[in-house]
């Protein structure tokens, strides 16, 4: 395995773990309506999924799969700005905490070949 696509697989993993942590902290906030440190997360949540996603098409176009449904997440976004626009924080607490959150805990890292 080439060495740059190992530490974009390792990057990848150690993202994908590090997002229900990250749900974990907009849940919080979001529960106890600070909307704009809530705001702030979710944006940087957006932004590291869809690193998340141009990383697994890329790999996934180079022979490296790995299941990540571009399809959900993307419904879950729709829902995540639905709950905004309305300023319904509790219904976007819900969202990250019985959708996205289950989801990405359900996803496998990639498995690094041992040579």
């Amino acid at each position: 395995m080439n060495e740059m696509i190992l530490d974009i697989i390792n990057s990848y993993n150690g993202y994908l773990e590090k997002i229900p942590q990250g749900c974990e902290s907009i849940i919080k906030k979001a529960k106890s309506e600070v909307p704009l440190e809530a705001m702030q997360l979710i944006s940087q949540f957006t932004e590291g999924v869809d690193w998340l996603v141009q990383v697994n098409e890329k790999l996934a176009s180079l022979g490296y799969e790995n299941p990540l449904y571009v399809m959900k997440i993307h419904e879950y976004l729709e829902e995540i700005n639905k709950g905004l626009e309305i300023q319904d924080f509790l219904r976007v607490a819900d969202i990250f905490e019985y959708e996205i959150k289950p989801y990405f805990e359900s996803i496998p890292p990639y498995e690094i070949p041992i040579n």
